[in-house]
């Protein structure tokens, strides 16, 4: 069983016309496809927004029993399917069920009985989120095969904004850390790469990343300590009421470009204090970028032993302030700094109880 990649995400949403016409505006994802009752997809309508290798299938039940309006009743709009592309959906479908996965849907072909073909099967993952094996053979314009009207988007070319999707956080209850490390070792064979512990104004959090043998699909899973005061790690579990992914990293060549961007269009960032970027040059050395635009725009900047990585997280766009995005660059690096975690969530803490920079 080979894993390449992070083949698309899942949302399920309340609207997802109002959420494509969010994401598309504001962050550049054109809608090139749609499905729905007229293409075989029952009780639901689901449109395709890509860009590069960034897919994000937003999806919205049409009944109240549809498995979409029944997931955004309970957790809001959020990740509810990552797909992982594989060289045989069939084969690992099979292996993993062997090693203890768990069968949600069995291997389906999707063709359009010319030069594509797509196979996927389903296995759970964490919490409510499911894992779909996706094997494709052919042009990849094509999504699901006669499932998917794939269409022009109206907006024009791409912009390349992002080229992929660089991680997904996953936030698990107090105790579950361990056995969802465990899972994704044994089950998928993916490899612990990074640990941390991390204290934010009296809170305390354990974070494990895990990482594909490819090294093309990352998750950083994050559990709250129940010795420390409750934060922002447990409001994400009660308000999604359950292990769910926080957010989604968007990588980018040019992060300024691409903040700078976002920012014109009215995406909010979360900001850090001045001191932060005084300190920077003793902490990572030399940044390419000045540092004055770095601080500026709220950009942080951390290394690794391969290089430096630059991130920064947008305000949660959702009413229950659940997912929201990260925008980060590599430039070098591999897998994630000790310093930024920890910067990175005192500015989300600061977003929460609303205090200005």
């Amino acid at each position: 069983m080979e894993i390449y990649g992070i083949d698309h995400v899942e949302m399920y949403v309340g609207d997802a016309k109002q959420a494509a016409f969010y994401l598309g505006h504001a962050f550049g994802l054109q809608v090139h496809g749609q499905g729905g009752p007229d293409t075989g997809l029952a009780g639901q309508r689901s449109l395709l927004l890509r860009e590069s290798a960034v897919q994000i299938v937003l999806t919205s039940g049409l009944a109240a029993d549809h498995p979409a309006a029944e997931y955004v009743q309970r957790h809001g709009d959020g990740v509810a399917v990552v797909g992982l592309e594989v060289d045989n959906a069939s084969v690992a479908y099979t292996e993993l069920l062997a090693r203890g996965a768990e069968s949600v849907a069995e291997p389906v072909t999707y063709t359009d009985e010319q030069e594509t073909t797509v196979v996927i099967a389903e296995v759970a993952g964490f919490g409510d989120v499911v894992h779909r094996l996706v094997e494709r053979h052919g042009p990849r314009r094509e999504f699901l095969p006669g499932a998917f009207q794939i269409t022009e988007p109206a907006g024009g070319p791409d912009e390349k904004l992002f080229s992929e999707i660089d991680h997904l956080a996953i936030c698990v209850p107090s105790g579950r850390l361990k056995p969802t490390v465990d899972f994704y070792q044994n089950v998928f064979g993916f490899l612990p790469i990074f640990d941390e512990y991390i204290e934010v104004a009296g809170q305390g959090m354990e974070s494990t990343v895990v990482q594909s043998p490819s090294k093309h699909v990352t998750f950083t899973l994050i559990e709250p300590d129940p010795n420390r005061r409750p934060g922002q790690i447990n409001d994400f579990l009660t308000w999604h009421a359950g292990a769910g992914v926080q957010h989604i990293a968007l990588r980018t060549s040019d992060i300024v470009e691409a903040v700078s961007t976002l920012s014109e269009r009215g995406v909010n960032f979360l900001a850090s204090p001045s001191a932060y970027y005084k300190a920077l040059p003793d902490r990572v050395g030399e940044v390419e970028t000045p540092l004055e635009s770095l601080e500026e725009l709220g950009i942080l900047v951390d290394k690794d032993h391969w290089g430096q990585l630059l991130q920064i997280f947008t305000e949660s766009m959702h009413v229950r302030r659940t997912l929201f995005l990260e925008i980060i660059e590599r430039r070098g690096a591999m897998t994630f700094g000790s310093g930024n975690i920890k910067a990175l969530y005192e500015a989300k803490e600061r977003e929460l109880q609303g205090v200005e920079v």
